[in-house]
């Protein structure tokens, strides 16, 4: 692999990337449509596509394949695996770790439960399914279970296909282009400027919609911790698509962070606030170890041939 960057390459995504979102975004919370769920999650996945629309422009502008070079493999490894599950373990460590947050504290009430991942709910449905629960035997571990059962499903499937369209972006163009870097740094710059590309949606209130503003920089130090494991599992599965998968199931499991927990807000429990920050952190500590463990260090699946990526 070249070790250069390619500046032209990697400011030309990026300048269609954040002025097609951002227009897009700018131009769908200012005809006042944020406040319609169905038109807003339409937005969401359509917002998360344009990575992988302007990955697949520039790579045409510059003559380049996608499927060898921006690492697109779908032949199945153990990573994959690592990737589907992993979330799960995230979810369940921010949950741990929210617990000992002061303030924080455990609940089997059904409407609390529902009032932290039930948010598309009016009032009067949430007291309605709460009443529904409060019914049920074992409700709570029943709706748990299957809430685990379709985040993972929807993880390796639908979440997946969309994930798919901002890891061709990040951890595909992006990895390739920032090797020269090394793998820290091009995952730091990635998980920056990732962090920033989701601001239109993040004032807005997605993820944090208690602390909109505040929630930019949240979001930020989040995707900059989320970025090396991101990249990691691409490397190491050899496959972009493994990337989709951990990032399409941490869609699909992160709510279940927020189960059980009365307490705290937005930027200090679940996988997107503090909690999860401080299990993310650790996450990247067993990035380090296994990586001197391994047999090929991630630098050198960093920087080698373009074209093994697409075996």
């Amino acid at each position: 692999m070249k070790m250069r960057i390619n500046t032209k390459k990697v400011i030309l995504f990026l300048a269609i990337t954040f002025a097609a979102d951002w227009a897009l975004a700018g131009a769908f919370f200012a005809a006042g449509l944020g406040t319609n769920r169905l038109l807003y999650g339409m937005l969401a996945a359509l917002y998360m596509l344009v990575p992988a629309a302007s990955a697949f422009i520039v790579q045409s502008i510059y003559r380049e394949r996608v499927v060898g070079p921006l690492r697109v493999s779908f032949a199945l490894n153990k990573w994959f695996l690592v990737a589907w599950l992993a979330p799960v373990a995230l979810a369940l460590g921010a949950w741990l770790v929210s617990l000992l947050l002061p303030g924080v504290s455990y609940t089997s009430d059904p409407l609390a439960i529902l009032g932290r991942v039930g948010g598309r709910l009016t009032p009067e449905q949430l007291a309605q399914a709460a009443a529904q629960m409060r019914s049920i035997s074992f409700a709570p571990l029943v709706l748990t279970a299957v809430g685990l059962f379709a985040g993972l499903l929807a993880g390796a499937t639908i979440n997946a296909v969309f994930a798919f369209g901002e890891e061709l972006g990040w951890r595909g163009l992006l990895l390739r282009e920032l090797a020269p870097l090394g793998f820290w740094k091009s995952a730091g710059v990635i998980g920056l400027i990732w962090g920033v590309w989701h601001a239109p949606l993040i004032f807005h209130g997605h993820n944090y919609p208690q602390h909109p503003v505040l929630g930019v920089a949240m979001m930020t130090l989040w995707t900059l911790l989320l970025s090396p494991i991101l990249s990691y599992v691409t490397l190491r599965a050899r496959s972009v698509v493994a990337a989709a998968v951990l990032h399409g199931t941490i869609n699909g499991v992160g709510g279940l962070s927020l189960f059980f927990l009365k307490g705290g807000n937005d930027l200090s429990v679940g996988l997107t606030g503090l909690a999860g920050m401080v299990v993310l952190a650790l996450a990247n500590v067993a990035v380090i170890l296994h990586n001197r463990r391994a047999s090929v260090p991630i630098d050198e699946l960093l920087t080698s041939s373009e074209e093994a990526a697409g075996v």
